[in-house]
């Protein structure tokens, strides 16, 4: 079994080629001018977040870890998450750093979810909220890590594995304003 990338569950619910083109058909990648901003947005995020108080996360006094390197054999999933804050009574909360203004992007939240639910392994805590950070905004959105968002994680990643096995390209989400943006465009050939 594959361990695949928490941000895998990101890009599938994006557009399912995206992991075709990682896993099955690897190509070149084309690094656009946004991926580069947000490697250096996130260095500047994580530098500022060291000198603000937790107040603004609901969180009176605790601790915060960047690049925090988790992994779970049994999910069969790793990933690097932006920041955990350690709440005082030690309650853990995962925050994702998001080049982003919009608020309701469901493949982010899931992104989130995997953190959470990776988490919950490492800690053997229970993690009930998250947050996601939305840089160009400086706007921190709680998220609530339900049961019903796990359940879909997990059928995310046996989706990811059935691109991954069957080797077959999937459809693409119809939307041309994903595409316009996507690394891996040129190499669809449906998409206008």
């Amino acid at each position: 079994m594959i361990s695949l990338r928490v941000s895998d569950l990101k890009q599938y619910i994006y557009c399912p080629r995206i992991l075709y083109y990682y896993y099955v058909l690897p190509v070149p990648r084309r690094v656009t001018r946004k991926m580069e901003y947000g490697k250096i947005e996130h260095v500047e995020i994580q530098q500022q977040e060291k000198r603000r108080g937790l107040k603004p996360y609901g969180v009176l006094e605790g601790k915060r870890d960047f690049q925090v390197y988790l992994s779970s054999s049994r999910l069969g999933l790793h990933g690097v998450l932006d920041m955990m804050i350690t709440s005082a009574n030690g309650d853990i909360y995962p925050v994702d750093f998001k080049h982003s203004l919009r608020k309701k992007d469901l493949h982010q939240k899931y992104q989130l979810t995997a953190y959470a639910m990776l988490l919950e392994e490492a800690f053997l805590r229970p993690v009930r909220f998250g947050f996601l950070y939305l840089i160009p905004a400086k706007a921190i959105v709680p998220v609530e890590i339900t049961t019903s968002m796990r359940e879909h994680v997990k059928k995310v990643i046996s989706a990811i594995r059935k691109v991954a096995t069957a080797e077959k390209m999937p459809g693409y989400i119809r939307s041309a304003r994903r595409c316009v943006d996507c690394e891996f465009r040129n190499y669809c050939a449906d998409v206008g």
